[in-house]
């Protein structure tokens, strides 16, 4: 009985440590965590004052970041990363613990937040492709924000 007590500690501890190494490290500043990203990257690296946004996107009350690449010079190149499906947008959640969590990375043209339903919503410009369409305008994916998960409510 203590051997098999001993061999499912052990897998419980080795599992417990491969879920603790494969969760995302907390950023204290996204800002400069990303800048300090692109500083590396570039040799000359600079952005504007839309490149990061402080806003509260999944109604916690706390203030979360939103970061957009295409409002990065690198090189003399504005959004380099960008594309005809946009440029990169990373999205960070502040958690109650501190820090923040990055919890997503979408590509696209823009996006809006407002508030519907007494809750804040985004309405991200995607290439048409995303709502399974080929060419003409944009698609809006209209997306809510709970805890570290963003939850599709409807797409144009």
């Amino acid at each position: 009985m203590k051997k098999r007590f001993a061999i499912i500690s052990l897998c419980l501890l080795t599992l417990a440590s491969s879920y603790a190494a494969a969760q995302q490290s907390l950023v204290d500043d996204p800002v400069a965590f990303e800048q300090k990203h692109f500083q590396a990257q570039c040799k000359e690296a600079s952005f504007s004052g839309a490149f990061a946004s402080r806003i509260d996107i999944n109604n916690d009350g706390l203030t979360d970041v939103v970061i957009n690449e295409g409002e990065l010079t690198c090189e003399g190149e504005k959004g380099p990363q960008c594309n005809d499906d946009g440029c990169p947008y990373n999205f960070y959640v502040q958690v109650a613990e501190g820090g923040y969590l990055l919890i997503a990375t979408a590509q696209m043209f823009g996006y809006e937040m407002e508030k519907r339903y007494g809750n804040m919503v985004l309405d991200m410009k995607m290439n048409p492709r995303f709502c399974d369409r080929s060419g003409g305008d944009p698609c809006v994916i209209i997306s809510r924000v709970r805890g570290v998960k963003f939850f599709t409510i409807s797409k144009k």
